[in-house]
């Protein structure tokens, strides 16, 4: 197979996937697991068709109903978790400092939280709204239309963390840029402990309060650059919600997984 799943990743999926039984009453055998895998990180990072991927994974219909039962069992929510708390182990969630953005893509087949996107001409598409830690490991997410202002993704996007925020002993800062500029925006951070770092509009920016570290925010936007490597989330191509997240929740375990040097 020309494009099979490394040896660590796979090692770390195989545990999250369903037993599954022979089925007793024949009928086609169920495709390899590594090999349904290995098709849909392929459709992930191509952007490729289901129905257009090669022959060497098999049917491209089957791996998709694949796909489609372990979305509803939130398989790929619990891989980010797994990978965030392994990466937690290895080096450590930086918690100190977190940067907030947002980015939007284009959504051809439109679908649930898509709407026309102002800065490219009203065509229909996508924003991800995308917490990181200090490394810019993603720790959180919001999805909604491209019309949609960053504000209104803040809290929806504190609110996704898939694994605990440790309490306030230390100080937490949060960079954003200029969009997120409003009273309430600031007072919902500092409800939640944050120290605030948001670059008042026709001012530069604020200093950090602690002269150890400095605010920043390109943490957040390199992330948002690797993403959209993934031609499938770069466009969007579901038509629902929750299958659009369960290839963002894939991504952002590889990333996690990756930046704590695990994957060969």
């Amino acid at each position: 197979m020309f494009h099979q799943i490394s040896d660590s990743l796979w090692e770390r999926i195989e545990p999250a996937l369903p037993a599954y039984k022979p089925n007793c009453r024949g009928g086609c055998p169920r495709l390899p697991l590594r090999r349904v895998v290995t098709g849909i990180l392929y459709v992930l990072r191509t952007g490729c068709q289901w129905k257009a991927m090669p022959q060497e994974f098999g049917s491209g219909s089957a791996i998709h109903a694949d796909f489609q039962e372990w979305v509803k069992r939130g398989l790929f929510h619990k891989l980010w978790r797994t990978a965030l708390e392994e990466y937690d182990d290895l080096k450590g969630i930086d918690w100190e400092w977190q940067s907030l953005d947002g980015a939007m893509t284009k959504a051809p087949l439109g679908g649930e939280k898509t709407g026309k996107n102002p800065t490219d001409r009203g065509k229909l598409g996508v924003k991800r709204s995308v917490l990181t830690d200090g490394r810019g490991v993603p720790v959180g997410v919001a999805v909604a239309g491209a019309n949609v202002h960053d504000q209104k993704l803040v809290v929806e996007t504190f609110q996704s963390l898939p694994v605990r925020r440790p309490p306030g002993r230390r100080r937490q800062h949060l960079c954003a840029d200029k969009g997120y500029n409003a009273q309430t925006i600031r007072q919902t951070a500092a409800r939640r402990g944050y120290v605030v770092h948001i670059p008042r509009k026709g001012t530069e920016p604020p200093r950090p309060v602690r002269r150890r570290g400095r605010a920043r925010r390109w943490v957040v936007e390199r992330l948002h650059s690797w993403t959209n490597r993934a031609r499938r989330l770069l466009t969007r191509w579901e038509k629902t919600a929750v299958n659009y997240l369960a290839f963002l929740h894939l991504q952002f375990a590889i990333t996690a997984w990756r930046t704590a040097g695990v994957l060969g």
